[in-house]
């Protein structure tokens, strides 16, 4: 190999090797400095383009389990509302039946129909107060179900049905404006709150299923939502033993990358002592 003061090789060769030692200690300070071994797309790009698909999916799950919250909410509520109604209406028979008797004289009547009056008050309250965001499915308010998206294309739906609970209505039959003047009266109402009882109990056994269907359906987005984490994980996340394994033989081949370049540049001075 001839001697030269222009061309130093060892000086090139070392110097190729400590750039290549940085460049690989710079991606493995990223990866560690990230904790993903796929940060960005010119890391991997096919791994990459897959991970931010399931990320995207992601969000959208993420969007469902908020509607399905809503949703098991809005039933929580209307359920907790219509089992206040059923045990008033349970009381509001116990009246009814008082008041058929003929023996009670118009002072015990008179009493009886105020708390019977006290006690469709009860229940219209509650009914029109069993609101969660803005939303009432007992009180009429609404025309149509309400659905609530249940996966991350928004193309599938669950639906809390709309069971009007008002007095009067489709349910309970009995009205506000009913009054247990005489017997007979007392017993044509006996029959609307004995309907009403029945009624109300099959819907509430029906919003009681569709609540179980919202927990179950949510249950399921939660387990999806982990694995669909655990697997982007999989992909990009970077093995912070194995990196730092790396950090440490790469800071050696750097210091020895330095050390190697320091020896070739000093090549060039034995020249000198030709000349001597």
């Amino acid at each position: 190999m001839s001697v030269s003061i222009h061309t130093n090789t060892s000086a090139m060769i070392a110097l190729q090797n400590l750039n290549a030692s940085n460049k690989q200690l710079e991606d493995v300070q990223q990866k560690i400095s990230t904790g993903l071994a796929v940060s960005t797309a010119k890391d991997n790009a096919s791994v990459y383009a897959i991970a931010q698909g399931q990320r995207a999916d992601l969000g959208g799950l993420n969007a469902v389990k908020d509607s399905l919250h809503r949703a098991s909410s809005i039933a929580d509520v209307s359920m907790a509302a219509g089992e206040s109604v059923s045990d008033l209406m349970n009381q509001l028979r116990e009246k009814v039946v008082g008041a058929m008797d003929t023996s009670i004289d118009t002072t015990s009547r008179n009493a009886l129909n105020g708390d019977f009056q006290s006690i469709l008050g009860q229940i219209q309250h509650i009914v029109e107060n069993a609101t969660f965001n803005g939303s009432n499915i007992l009180n009429g308010s609404l025309s149509t179900n309400i659905q609530f998206i249940a996966n991350a294309d928004a193309n599938s739906v669950i639906t809390l049905s709309v069971r009007t609970m008002s007095l009067g209505g489709p349910i309970l039959t009995v009205t506000s404006q009913s009054a247990l003047s005489t017997p007979t009266i007392a017993s044509q109402i006996l029959s609307q709150v004995d309907t009403s009882i029945l009624n109300l109990n099959a819907n509430l056994g029906a919003l009681g299923s569709q609540a179980k269907q919202i927990e179950g359906h949510l249950g399921f987005v939660d387990k999806l939502t982990d694995a669909i984490t655990g697997g982007i994980g999989n992909l990009v996340d970077a093995d912070m033993a194995v990196e730092s394994s790396k950090l440490q033989a790469l800071q050696v081949q750097q210091q020895l990358g330095t050390q190697s370049l320091s020896i070739a540049n000093q090549s060039p001075q034995q020249i000198l002592a030709l000349f001597k």
